[in-house]
């Protein structure tokens, strides 16, 4: 029997069918602005498909599918034979190849190559960001690996591959590989020296056995690993193939995948090394000097995937706002609910603005570059990655109770927010390795100073914030109590400065204003009434231009 009671109106249509990379303004002008002309159409058609894949109702279906249906662990075949693989939805496998197909494991080799690769990355982990995790790590090998170019030879090709073959085999029949990390234990967490896992040499040249576990290991399916083990020379790099030369399985148990709060659709695992076959990756004693640059670029994608999730959210919001009538309009037109969407944009395009500039100074690859990325990056990663909670949790609540239902996709959202915060370094990691950078390394300030100082007399209250920062790294008593303070002073001025360079006026004064000026409060939605807030408004809808 048909319901009668009402009929459905002032209902908010899907945000589906649209170009995810065209409609963001903030990201489609970092692209033209950090790439340069004779690249920028390829770049351009290349995120242009990407973006249209991304909004269409076919990826959001993957997305929806793919944590529906959550990894499961197989230990064994049915005769008793240990297997340790993962398996995943279909999906979740279209998700992962699409990517890969993209280019988003390819990034060290190509023109404007970082800056691509993390456009792309921002644009498809708003489809779904729980596959982020493989395409991250697959990436980010390819530093830790080329200290070695015998292991970069024959790695390397298959890491930046633009194929995805699914399942394990012999690497050298196959098109491309996954890789992975495992670093921390049980006892020792974020502190890797303390590591136990053992590795004892073999007679052939770099080659070990490991015995140990890792109580964190991502993306488990892979092909291949980067591990921390303790060799007779002191902590080291290994790379564990899950599949030997002779086509073996390795040994590689997999205990359990962890029951986590969010990223559902990706697996992370608890591992056991028992004389595990293992080959050295640079010098012993130096393991973690050989995978920081890993470390480092997968906190890059720890920025850009916050702000991924940023925009997501905020794009939600703002479209819902403008199709959704209270009180007698369209609630985008209500002064106070116009208020949080331009507040909640400003912080999704300062995310935005900064995780381009980082990829951006990858691709420059400049010893000043390089300095500047030592303090910058640290401060993103500490700065964007805490921020996006609170953005998707306002933008959430912008839909009302309709956010509050797994149907809107916003609850998805939260539940990953915090993921990028914890990983590869928590807050209080990448503060400490701020202090030190700043202790060991003069040129890293030199170089930010030199970065910000170029938006030097645009704006009053960004001028006072660079003089407050130079004041507050004039006194280090105490400096280790107060560092989540500096680091966060850091990420502001420098997010100031970016948008006073680049953002429109309307942006860049209510950034300063706001962020820099005192002049809001604790909570999204307190900007000052006398901004044009319309127009930031306006500029984070999701429509293309």
């Amino acid at each position: 029997m048909a319901a009668t009671t009402h009929t459905v109106t002032n209902q908010v249509p899907p945000l589906v069918g649209h170009d995810v990379f065209a409609a963001d303004r903030v990201l489609s002008e970092a692209v033209e602005r950090h790439i340069e002309p004779g690249v920028l159409p390829v770049a351009l058609v290349e995120l242009g498909e990407l973006g249209r894949a991304a909004g269409s109702a076919q990826a959001q279906e993957w997305g929806a599918q793919a944590n529906a249906h959550p990894p499961v662990l197989r230990t064994h075949d049915r005769y008793g034979h240990r297997v340790d693989e993962v398996e995943f939805h279909p999906s979740w496998h279209r998700l992962l190849g699409h990517a890969v197909s993209a280019g988003l494991t390819d990034a060290w080799g190509r023109p404007a190559g970082h800056v691509r690769r993390a456009a792309g990355f921002l644009v498809w982990s708003q489809a779904e960001a729980g596959h982020g995790c493989p395409l991250s790590m697959t990436h980010a090998a390819v530093p830790a690996l080329r200290t070695d170019p015998a292991l970069a030879a024959v790695w390397e090709p298959l890491l930046t591959s633009h194929t995805y073959v699914e399942g394990l085999r012999n690497p050298r029949e196959k098109a491309g590989v996954l890789f992975g990390m495992g670093m921390t234990e049980k006892q020792g967490g974020t502190d890797v020296r303390s590591n136990t896992t053992r590795a004892e040499p073999l007679a052939g040249e770099g080659e070990y056995l490991l015995t140990g576990h890792k109580w964190f290991c991502s993306a488990p399916m892979s092909d291949g690993f980067l591990v921390l083990a303790q060799a007779p020379g002191g902590l080291s790099c290994f790379l564990v193939p899950r599949v030997l030369p002779d086509g073996a399985r390795n040994v590689f148990a997999i205990q359990r995948l962890k029951d986590k709060l969010g990223n559902r659709s990706n697996a992370s695992a608890e591992v056991e090394f028992d004389g595990t076959w293992a080959r050295r990756v640079g010098e012993e004693g130096r393991g973690v000097r050989t995978i920081i640059e890993m470390v480092a670029a997968t906190r890059l994608d720890c920025v850009v995937g916050s702000a991924a999730l940023m925009r997501q959210a905020v794009a939600q919001a703002v479209h819902h706002s403008a199709y959704r009538s209270a009180f007698g309009g369209p609630l985008i037109d209500k002064p106070l609910m116009r208020n949080v969407l331009a507040d909640l944009a400003l912080e999704s395009e300062a995310a935005t603005v900064l995780a381009m500039r980082l990829a951006a100074a990858y691709d420059a690859d400049t010893e000043e570059e390089r300095a500047f990325l030592r303090l910058a990056l640290p401060a993103a990663k500490f700065w964007v990655t805490k921020r996006c909670t609170a953005v998707v949790g306002e933008a959430l609540e912008c839909l009302g109770g309709n956010g509050y239902v797994e149907e809107s996709g916003m609850p998805r959202l939260l539940r990953e927010a915090p993921l990028n915060s914890i990983w590869e370094g928590s807050g209080n990691v990448q503060a400490l390795d701020m202090l030190r950078a700043l202790q060991r390394e003069p040129g890293a300030l030199d170089a930010f100073l030199r970065e910000v100082g170029q938006a030097r007399g645009a704006d009053h209250r960004l001028d006072a914030a660079i003089k407050g920062l130079l004041t507050e790294l004039a006194d280090l008593d105490g400096v280790e109590a107060r560092a989540r303070r500096l680091v966060e002073r850091f990420a502001l001025v420098l997010q100031g400065a970016l948008l006073v360079r680049w953002a429109p006026p309307e942006v860049a004064d209510g950034f300063c204003a706001s962020r820099l000026g005192g002049d809001g409060g604790a909570v999204f939605g307190t900007l000052p009434h006398s901004l044009d807030l319309a127009s930031v408004v306006a500029r984070a809808r999701p429509v293309a231009p």
